[in-house]
Parts: structure tokens; sequence; C-alpha cells
């Protein structure tokens, strides 16, 4: 279940910092806590999964501030997309949202003006996909005698490999059955990010266009529920893309598992 969240700010211009992810998470947690605060503490179990993500916040103007490399100026309308692989997290979140349209964001106050559901895709396997917020994957390496979290980048044959067995899990707890092997992903462009996700903790991830193969059901998990990991956090939310003339010349990696 896909959602497209449409909010204005009581100001015409408003503040948003590039560092936003950790605002939307806290957002979604609150709202699902109001509807149903037993499904939210079951979310905060770790290293498990949450089935559901976000996309970055958006304006419909933006425009930098020179000097300033913490936050940019919105006007007019902002939104956001979210989405779910469970029911019950959309009822939750998107009730809390109605019940209480006052949104508070980084000191800025926004309403919440409509909330539209959009149509799922027909099919999956084949399609070019476009990150509304970047992919992360992640693995832990020994350093100095001490495993560490090290983030990987499309270069990296193991970026592809924890990708796959990331979303075979995301798979199972969906569907309660075996995971398929059939996918494939070809990265046509990458583009290096780094979010402060809260105080003094970065994560880089990548916005990506890729074009994604196999089977549908097992595709379908990540574009419900994320592709990646911290998909909770607000990572790894993306959409189907139109091709483009061209499109495969910046190809980067494709994947060894088909």
């Amino acid at each position: 279940m896909r959602f497209l969240i449409r909010l204005r700010n009581e100001n015409l211009e408003f503040k948003v910092p590039y560092n936003h992810l950790y605002y939307l998470q806290g957002l979604a947690y609150r709202r699902i806590q109001r509807v149903n605060p037993e499904l939210s503490l079951s979310l905060h179990r770790p290293k498990v999964p949450k089935l559901f993500t976000f996309s970055l916040f958006m304006t419909k103007e933006r425009h930098r501030v020179n000097g300033n490399n913490k936050y940019f100026i919105g006007r007019k309308e902002a939104f956001f997309y979210f989405s779910t692989a469970v029911p019950e997290i959309a009822e939750a979140f998107i009730g809390g949202l109605l019940q209480e349209p006052e949104v508070k964001l980084w000191g800025e106050r926004f309403y919440v003006e409509t909330v539209k559901a959009l149509p799922e895709p027909i099919s999956f396997s084949g399609k070019i996909y476009s990150t509304l917020s970047p992919i992360a994957v992640t693995t832990v390496k020994i350093q100095f005698g001490k495993p560490r979290h090290y983030d990987l980048a499309p270069d990296e044959p193991e970026f592809y490999e924890n990708l796959k067995e990331n979303l075979k899990q995301k798979y199972l707890l969906i569907y309660g059955k075996k995971p398929p092997e059939d996918f494939e992903i070809e990265v046509l462009s990458a583009k290096p990010k780094r979010f402060e996700v809260k105080p003094g903790i970065f994560q880089r991830a990548w916005h990506l266009i890729f074009r994604a193969y196999g089977d549908d059901e097992l595709i379908r998990a990540g574009y419900l529920a994320g592709f990646g990991e911290k998909n909770s956090l607000g990572f790894g939310m993306v959409k189907v893309d139109k091709p483009k003339r061209g499109g495969g010349k910046n190809r980067k990696r494709k994947s060894k598992d088909a």
C-alpha cells in the first residue's frame, strides 16, 4: 500500500533540513502509536524489517541558502510518500495523520491537506526504478580486531548479495513462505548520499536508477517495504521510472544471481 501525503505550511516559505529522515521516522511512530499502541511497540523489535518506508521530504519549489549546507528553503506545497506491505501499519499511520492533521517537524508547523492512495504496478520484473530515498546496504568487517559496520557501494559484489538476502527476508515476513532465488538488478546510475540519521551517527546510501528482473512477488516486497536496510528510517523507497534514451550507458554492475 502506497500513499502520497500532501502538506501545507503556515507560511509561504519554510526551512527543510537536509538531514530530516529522523524527524519523519518520529512522525510515523507517533501517529502509529496514537492509533495502535500495541503495533507501535512491536515495531521497535531490533534487527527485524519493519516492512514500511517513506520518501525524502519534498517541496514544489526550493532554493539553496548561500553558505548553508544544513537546510534549504521550500515554498508552497510540501509532500512525501509512505509505503508498507502491512495493511495494519497503513491504517494506523494514515488514521493517525487524519485524526491529528497538524504536523510539527524541525520547528515548522505543517497541516495535512490530502492523503492519496496510489495504485500498484501490474507487474514488477523488467521495470526501471529510481529512488525516492537512497538505498542503504551494510555489512560488518573486522577493523583493528573489532567488528565495525561498513556501508557498501554498488561497485562491491557484497552490495548485491546483501541486498538480495535482505529482500528475501522481507518476502518471508510478508508472504510466509520460502523466498525465490530469481532476482537480479542492473544499476544504470548511482549517486552517493550521506545522511546524519541521529546526532553524530551517519549513514552512506545511494540514489540509484536500476532495472530489476526476477520473481514479481520478490520485487514487489522491495517496492512496498523498501530495498536495502534501514527502511523504517526512510531509506530504500523506489518508484517505477519511465525508460530514458541512453540510460544503459552509465551501467555500473549486474548482480550475479539471476
